[in-house]
C-alpha cells in the first residue's frame, strides 16, 4: 500500500551524522531542487531561495559559518542546500508571484484576480509590522520546504542532515546575502552515510501517540 510505503520512509529516516564524500546522481538532486521549487507556502508566498553548494570549493568556501560539530557534515556531504528567506516580501517579489500565478493559468475563469492578489497581501501584511515579525514568518515557510526535501530525500534513499548549527550571520555575508535582500535562516546536507553511521542503529524515539495527539470533540 502506497500509505505504508510512506510510513516506512518515516518510520526508517534518521539524522545522518557521517557523510562518505560520495556524490549522488545530479538527477536525484535536480528532483530535490525542483521538489523545493513546488513546496506549499502560506498564499503561494514563496519567500525563499536555495543556494546549492556541489563543488568541493563551494562547500569549502561556506564551511566556516557552522559550528565545528557540522564542518564534516558540509565537506564530506554531496552537496548543501543553504535556505534563504527575502528580508521582507517589496512590491516587487509580490508582483511576479502574482503574474506568474496568471501566466500559469492559475486563476483561468476567476473574475476576481485583483481581490485574489489583494488577498495575499493582506495575509503579508498581517506578518510584516516588524522586519523580525516578517523573517519569522518567512522562515516558517520555509521549514515546510525542508520538510518537503528531508522525506523526498529519504525516499530516493538519500541520507540528509538539517544543519541549524551555524553563524548565519557570517553565513550571510560570505554568500553576499544582505546586498541581495536576503537572510540564510537553515541549511540541508545531502549525501551518502557511512554504513556505521552512530544515529543508523539508534531506535527511534517519540512520544506516544496520546501524548502528542488529541481528538477533538
Amino acid at each position: 500500500m502506497k500509505e505504508q510505503c510512506m510510513l516506512d520512509i518515516a518510520k526508517s529516516r534518521f539524522t545522518t551524522k557521517h557523510y562518505t564524500g560520495e556524490k549522488i546522481p545530479r538527477e536525484d538532486l535536480d528532483a530535490i531542487l525542483e521538489i523545493l521549487r513546488l513546496s506549499p507556502s502560506s498564499v503561494n508566498s514563496q519567500p525563499w531561495h536555495f543556494f546549492v553548494a556541489s563543488s568541493d570549493a563551494a562547500r569549502a568556501k561556506i564551511a566556516p559559518a557552522f559550528a565545528d560539530f557540522n564542518q564534516a557534515r558540509v565537506t564530506l556531504a554531496s552537496d548543501v542546500i543553504v535556505f534563504a528567506v527575502k528580508t521582507g516580501l517589496d512590491e516587487t517579489h509580490l508582483r511576479r508571484v502574482h503574474e506568474k500565478e496568471l501566466a500559469d493559468g492559475r486563476f483561468a475563469g476567476i473574475e476576481n484576480q485583483p481581490n485574489l492578489d489583494a488577498g495575499r497581501r493582506h495575509f503579508v501584511g498581517l506578518h510584516s509590522d516588524t522586519l523580525e515579525h516578517a523573517i519569522a514568518w518567512e522562515t516558517q515557510q520555509t521549514y515546510i520546504a525542508l520538510g518537503f526535501a528531508m522525506y523526498a530525500a529519504a525516499g530516493m534513499g538519500i541520507h540528509s542532515t538539517c544543519l541549524e548549527g551555524a553563524d548565519f550571520e557570517k553565513l550571510d555575508e560570505i554568500l553576499g546575502l544582505h546586498e541581495k535582500g536576503l537572510k540564510s535562516v537553515v541549511a540541508l546536507s545531502l549525501g551518502r552515510g557511512k554504513p556505521d553511521d552512530s544515529n543508523a542503529a539508534r531506535p527511534k524515539s517519540r512520544l506516544t501517540p496520546e501524548e502528542v495527539t488529541s481528538v477533538i470533540d
